[in-house]
């Protein structure tokens, strides 16, 4: 076969991995720009944490009903529709945060309709990753899960690694560039995804009652309870490090949205090579993966404490990105071999929304306590880290039979 071809269909096969690539580089570009965009238009920690959380809330409730529908509808259309709603959703965003940045809009009006927009646009773009995971688990098998949800996880994550370094190439222009940027990159990769990937009908037209899974599963709730740990923790320090690496190093908005994209750089190529060289070539089972990844983020959170340097901020969140590369396909390849293959879409529903529980639990809780003292998050998360790591070395993988 000729060279191209063979790239071409190469490059064929990432087409299904897209949406997740355009959330990843979404999500970090708005993590890290949101922080100066609420202080430019005079909102508090907790007040820019609560965005986040509220977000969150309708992504838990929301993921787990796509994941269901994705059952139905089938993989393609759901997660079209989360990429359609993110794109349209970060436009409107950024045009409120434009309205309250040169005078038009302000006070309770405009953070009503900030938290609003982004509610709205969580209810939509919640079907973007549970339409894929699913799709992920219909084509991989017992042996091969983990490193295909290791190759969802990549994908993300390489998005994760270009989100910031765009957002501070373009917050030099202006603070709403990197958001447009990200809405237009949700809309390349919806249309990529439109014309390029084959449609998947229903893949167990029988097993409709089998689909309807609840977070207390006894086959999986213990992988929940790591889940939401790591998670918690994760966006606790997501939503503080900004402020944190901005009071401590004394920068302007633009200067912490470079800085505070530089360490998310770094955690994401750390998460990226635990992905790609650890997960994949060693294939490694997933209870070993959060065995091995949840320690490493006790280090990370641990090392978070004191941290008062770039060189610390830096090295703790590599160490998390080492951390969350190994838990995060391990946590969703335990999950998906808990259960059938009938129950794949309600599954990923569910892993995916684990980590919106976190993502409502943790900027509300890491602001609040950044507001009376800047270490006390991060103590929070290192106490929540120490009891997760210890069931992690006294469970078991439940694996479904057929």
């Amino acid at each position: 076969m000729p060279r191209w071809p063979r790239a071409l269909s190469r490059l064929a096969e990432l087409v299904p991995y897209a949406g997740v690539f355009a959330h990843g580089m979404g999500q970090t570009i708005v993590m890290a720009t949101l922080p100066s965009l609420g202080r430019e238009i005079h909102l508090g920690e907790f007040a820019i944490g609560a965005i986040i959380s509220a977000s969150s809330l309708v992504f838990f409730v929301t993921s787990r009903i796509w994941g269901r529908i994705s059952d139905r509808w089938g993989r393609k259309p759901v997660i079209l529709v989360g990429l359609w709603g993110y794109a349209v959703g970060t436009l409107v965003f950024a045009a409120l945060f434009a309205g309250g940045m040169y005078g038009f809009l302000a006070g309770s009006l405009l953070y009503g309709l900030i938290i609003g927009t982004r509610m709205m646009q969580s209810m939509l773009m919640s079907a973007t990753a549970p339409g894929t995971a699913a799709l992920i688990a219909d084509t991989t098998t017992t042996a091969t899960r983990a490193a295909g949800m290791g190759r969802l996880s990549a994908a993300n994550n390489i998005g994760s690694i270009l989100g910031p370094a765009i957002a501070g190439m373009l917050a030099a222009i202006s603070l709403l560039a990197p958001l447009i940027f990200a809405a237009l990159a949700s809309a390349a990769c919806a249309l990529l995804i439109q014309h390029h990937l084959e449609h998947r009908g229903q893949p167990h037209p029988h097993g409709r009652g089998e689909g309807k899974l609840t977070l207390l599963d006894r086959r999986y709730v213990p992988y929940l309870a790591l889940g939401l740990a790591m998670f918690t923790g994760f966006s606790v320090v997501q939503q503080t490090l900004a402020f944190r690496i901005q009071d401590t190093l004394l920068l302007d908005a633009r200067d912490t949205a470079r800085t505070f994209g530089f360490t998310m750089i770094i955690s994401a190529v750390a998460s990226l090579f635990a992905q790609t060289v650890l997960v994949q070539r060693l294939k490694i089972p997933p209870m070993i993966l959060l065995r091995t990844g949840m320690p490493l983020l006790l280090v990370a959170f641990a090392l978070l404490i004191p941290a008062d340097s770039l060189p610390l901020f830096a090295l703790s969140m590599g160490f998390m990105g080492l951390g969350m590369g190994l838990c995060g396909p391990g946590f969703t390849a335990a999950v998906s071999l808990s259960v059938s293959a009938r129950e794949q879409g309600a599954a990923a529903g569910i892993t995916t929304a684990v980590p919106a529980l976190g993502f409502i639990v943790g900027p509300l809780a890491g602001t609040a306590l950044y507001q009376i003292n800047p270490h006390y998050p991060y103590m929070l998360t290192t106490l929540i880290m120490v009891p997760a790591c210890v069931m992690a070395f006294r469970i078991r993988q439940h694996a479904h039979l057929e």
